[in-house]
């Protein structure tokens, strides 16, 4: 390591031991729908135009955060978007009345996918020690590529505190989906890590939504060590099977990177080359023999957080999908019987988020900071879990089908609904 890394550490020391992983969770919108706008989305395609059910994934989501909270891992969360989106609409010229598919995209929830909302290094992994986040430009897609200034706005308020830099988009034509393409492993969150930079070139069918400039922009804004990252091409096979982001193939915590054999167009070159930085790394592949793409696509195997635990041990919080395929099923309770590193599996429902085509991991950005360094409104505990479950029964639609997307009554209840929980996060004052 150079000398601006070593004096960055020097720099941050005495915080490194407070420094801890953060799982930011989005809350599900009161504008949840099954629009099917996501090519490449497998789940997504399948469920287009069905009715779709707000207050029950919204309270999934909500349960999985306390599932966490009572694991004893630090978790906070982001806040659904304003819907529809009436601004992003007079810049096209277009209404709520505009021909398909232009509301469904003002509609989108597709916020509540919080690991495409930037990408994070750490500040042990940084040239001036703090923590940098780039927020996510989604150009790929046109019902997320509005997502970028609202995300950026409560980005700069939650992480406002001089320990974090947070960054504007990159600019497009160069797609960004954000943490979905980016994996770090660490002996430990405040040492300093490997990055992981993933991106596509061809999808067959389907869009790669990850550029390497893009990957390669955020690195430099970043300030990492280029000797400590790498830039890694996912496979063409597994995008064209349904692995639109790499965390549906591949998920990384502390020193175990857990991937399927197919993830990666070289992998056996990345391989050797995240050995080759970090010796101790521990590499549990999934045979394709064992777990095929279809399967590990269908049951969301890999779009599960990979966690450590209070008491050291690795665990995967699952979607309960992943108890429902047989070959997936059968591997898992091989994985957690063998002397690998991944010891422990956790179910989660979060069957609304998954028919829409996200797990467990899309629905988290992780953030590795001092917990007093963030905006206390964006942490969540219990108690404040009990008030949002109150605001989300009360407020949330029961029900959406995609027939309604323009119906100004439903708009109406949905902007009720966001205000009723800015309110109960203090945050109605704030321009989110």
């Amino acid at each position: 390591m150079d000398g601006r890394f070593s004096t960055s550490l020097e720099t941050i020391g005495v915080c490194l031991l407070v420094l801890t992983e953060i799982n930011f969770d989005g809350i599900v919108g009161p504008s949840h729908n099954y629009a099917g706008l996501s090519l490449g989305n497998l789940a997504s395609a399948k469920n287009a135009n069905q009715t779709s059910y707000p207050r029950a994934a919204a309270l999934q989501g909500l349960a999985k955060m306390r599932h966490n909270v009572r694991l004893g891992l630090p978790q906070g969360l982001l806040l659904p978007h304003p819907r529809p989106d009436r601004p992003w609409l007079e810049s096209l010229g277009a209404t709520m009345n505009s021909a398909a598919p232009v509301p469904a995209w003002a509609m989108s929830a597709s916020a509540m996918w919080t690991a495409n909302a930037a990408t994070v290094s750490p500040a042990p992994d940084t040239r001036d020690g703090k923590c940098h986040l780039t927020v996510a430009n989604l150009v790929t897609m046109p019902h997320r590529s509005h997502e970028w200034p609202n995300t950026l706005k409560q980005l700069r308020l939650a992480f406002a505190d001089p320990a974090f830099d947070v960054h504007g988009p990159v600019p497009a034509p160069f797609g960004d989906e954000g943490a979905a393409n980016h994996m770090r492993l660490a002996p430990a969150h405040g040492e300093p890590g490997v990055e992981i930079f993933v991106y596509g070139r061809t999808g067959g069918p389907f869009p790669a939504r990850q550029h390497r400039i893009a990957s390669e922009a955020v690195a430099a804004h970043h300030g990492l060590d280029p000797a400590r990252t790498l830039f890694v091409e996912q496979a063409e096979q597994a995008i064209a099977a349904g692995a639109f982001h790499n965390d549906v193939v591949a998920v990384a915590d502390g020193l175990t990177l857990f991937a399927h054999e197919h993830a990666f167009a070289d992998r056996a070159g990345f391989y050797a080359d995240l050995e080759r930085l970090l010796p101790e790394v521990r590499i549990v592949e999934v045979p394709a023999a064992r777990v095929s793409l279809s399967d590990a696509i269908a049951s969301y195997l890999f779009n599960a957080q990979l966690v450590t635990l209070p008491s050291g041990e690795q665990a995967l919080i699952l979607p309960t999908e992943a108890q429902e395929i047989s070959a997936v099923h059968d591997y898992l309770e091989d994985l957690v019987a063998g002397n690998g590193p991944i010891r422990a599996t956790r179910f989660v429902d979060v069957r609304q988020s998954m028919a829409n085509g996200g797990g467990p991991a899309c629905l988290r950005l992780r953030v590795v900071a001092d917990p007093a360094r963030v905006d206390p409104r964006f942490l969540v505990d219990e108690a404040k879990l009990d008030r949002l479950d109150a605001v989300i029964a009360e407020h949330w639609p029961e029900s959406i089908d995609p027939s309604r997307l323009s119906d100004r009554t439903l708009h109406l209840s949905i902007e009720a609904a966001r205000t009723a929980l800015l309110d109960a996060l203090d945050l109605a004052r704030e321009a989110v």
